[in-house]
């Protein structure tokens, strides 16, 4: 919600201002609707010609993460935290090979049912069950473990950036196409080169609005809807890497409990328990 109350603060300034210091809105307000037709009509054929139709399907989820914000916070990592424990303490007490009906069938496992959370996140829970499955196959080198996984990640977090990526492009080329709709303006106001300079004015006053709306959609809208997107992709991607450093570290043979340690401190600050909330959970699990 901090982007739109972000966006309607800028919108107050930049309209208030323009009020205030005497700006009439209405030649404004009139050529508006005409100017954002034609910037957002080819902003949007832009986004379609330049993206598959998967990816334009998969535009509006991406929309709804600016507006609400991480998918995983705080509790979210809890329940990973705790999921992994114990995976983790049953394969160090019994073997890897006892956890096979776990991730073979993970929505029957006694242990995914204690993190529902993860359970019922499809990404998730087929990348711990991917991995696991790989380490019961004799993967025993952390080394190559971590640079699987971490391959994995590149290529996941670069496919979920291709949206943010593609929004910023919109906004490098929206002052240009508020230029487009402003040569447009011109056009027309040539063609009645012989109306009074009143007119005249008005109308090259109703041109120029296509450039103001180009630089301020770029700059002041969609420029920032991409940042936050990115950043929010970014956020959402440390859940996944906490994943790859627990495993990482217990191919590497360190106890169950020092694995988790490793993956709470790979944790985003803002949604990073501490460590005696962790120890208590881990305890309660004991």
């Amino acid at each position: 919600m901090l982007y739109i109350g972000g966006l309607v603060f800028a919108l107050l300034c930049v309209f208030g201002s323009f009020a205030a210091s005497g700006g009439a809105l209405a030649p404004l307000l009139e050529s508006m609707p005409f100017e954002l037709l034609t910037i957002l009509g080819a902003a949007v054929g832009v986004f379609f010609m330049s993206n598959s139709m998967a990816a334009v399907k998969s535009a509006g989820g991406y929309l709804k993460l600016v507006l609400k914000g991480p998918r995983y916070g705080r509790q979210s990592y809890m329940d990973l935290l705790a999921l992994l424990y114990r995976i983790l303490r049953q394969a160090n007490m019994k073997g890897i090979a006892s956890l096979e009906n776990d991730f073979e069938n993970p929505m029957e496992s006694s242990i995914f049912a204690n993190s529902p959370g993860v359970k019922n996140d499809v990404k998730t829970r087929e990348m711990i069950c991917d991995y696991l499955r790989l380490v019961s196959m004799n993967m025993d080198d952390a080394h190559q473990l971590d640079e699987v996984m971490e391959r994995e990640l590149k290529k996941n977090l670069h496919e979920d950036l291709h949206i943010s990526e593609s929004l910023q492009g919109i906004s490098d080329a929206l002052p240009a196409l508020g230029i487009v709709a402003a040569v447009l303006g011109v056009v027309k106001t040539m063609a009645a080169i012989s109306k009074p300079p009143a007119v005249l004015g008005e109308m090259i006053a109703g041109a120029l609005v296509g450039t103001f709306l180009g630089v301020l959609l770029a700059y002041g809208v969609v420029g920032p809807l991409a940042s936050r997107m990115q950043a929010v992709v970014k956020m959402d991607g440390r859940y996944h890497d906490t994943i790859r450093s627990v495993l990482v570290a217990f191919v590497q043979g360190k106890p169950p409990q020092v694995c988790v340690e490793i993956g709470r401190k790979n944790i985003p600050e803002e949604f990073m328990p501490g460590f005696a909330e962790v120890d208590s959970m881990i305890s309660e699990i004991t």
